[in-house]
């Protein structure tokens, strides 16, 4: 089939190269966002895929929205049989999916229709699911709720931070998305309803979102900020100032500690929760390079019964 792939951060990436690897069919451009500013200079830089595509000589369009006309026309010239989508972006208007005849399908990093929304990776570590996965489905106007070609599990293991699940995810789910559109050229896959019960929402996750509550059990605290890790990243305050968690261990023989109460050795730094302590192991202050949480401890001289979050 000649398709148009459709991504844009570096997540998207692994699916871009299975379809290209695979020789069966013809990626015959990408659309991606626009470029966006980034890093000090606050320099217009293009999108991961945008470079992997420029580098494989493919067309890249970057619509400001996929509803612009000169992209829709531009869609409708190349005329694709399939569009594969993997964290695009954008919401796509009708006009746009009716273009491709076997339409958009998109990879999801859930089992669906768990966690539909945009952090469904997030959501999954912080609600201490298990088991999550991938899913590829056909886009339907609504979030997430088109029937499903097929899916693959992935563990979630006791460490994971949601850029470890992700990056799991994104090459296990290439491979499973380069399959659905060979069973979709070749008909032998159908897209399957999603089942009415089992939907869960996963919205974006905000700096707010990221608060800590230490007054919250000590595994709920470790998964916040393992979902929250590398964005946009848990945190609480220390003497008024922003602290940002970006690694923890529940210690569940630590029960002496009130919550967020912290307690430094030499080589360690505890805290406590609603159950029982944690160890901070990596910390970023405000303004400051992350670093280990004891060089944290030493720096800033923690006194008897200090606590975090004020």
């Amino acid at each position: 089939m000649k398709l148009v792939f459709a991504g844009t951060p570096e997540v998207a990436v692994p699916a871009l190269d299975a379809l290209l690897a695979s020789g069966r069919h013809e990626v015959a451009a990408v659309v991606t966002r626009p470029d966006a500013p980034a890093g000090r200079g606050r320099r217009l830089v293009a999108s991961p895929v945008a470079e992997r595509a420029e580098e494989a000589g493919i067309e890249v369009l970057k619509p400001a929205k996929p509803k612009d006309p000169e992209f829709l026309e531009r869609l409708r010239e190349i005329g694709p049989d399939c569009c594969p989508v993997v964290a695009y972006g954008a919401l796509l208007p009708r006009v746009a999916l009716d273009i491709p005849a076997h339409g958009w399908v998109n990879l999801h990093f859930s089992l669906l229709p768990a966690w539909r929304g945009a952090a469904p990776v997030q959501h999954a570590i912080m609600a201490g699911d298990e088991i999550t996965g991938a899913s590829t489905f056909l886009i339907e106007e609504g979030l997430d709720s088109g029937p499903v070609y097929g899916t693959v599990t992935e563990e979630i293991r006791a460490t994971d931070t949601s850029r470890d699940l992700l990056t799991r995810l994104a090459f296990a789910g290439a491979g499973l998305l380069a399959a659905t559109v060979d069973g979709i050229e070749d008909g032998t896959l159908k897209a399957v309803p999603q089942p009415a019960d089992g939907i869960s929402l996963a919205p974006k996750v905000n700096v707010e979102d990221a608060h800590l509550d230490f007054g919250a059990p000590a595994l709920r605290v470790d998964r916040m900020v393992r979902g929250c890790t590398p964005a946009p990243g848990a945190w609480t305050t220390f003497r008024g100032e922003r602290l940002k968690l970006i690694q923890v261990a529940p210690v569940p023989d630590r029960t002496d500690l009130a919550p967020g109460q912290i307690a430094a050795g030499k080589n360690n730094v505890y805290a406590g929760t609603g159950s029982h302590g944690v160890e901070l192991l990596w910390v970023q202050a405000q303004g400051k390079k992350p670093m280990r949480a004891a060089d944290w401890a030493r720096g800033v001289r923690i006194g008897e019964g200090e606590r975090l979050g004020g």
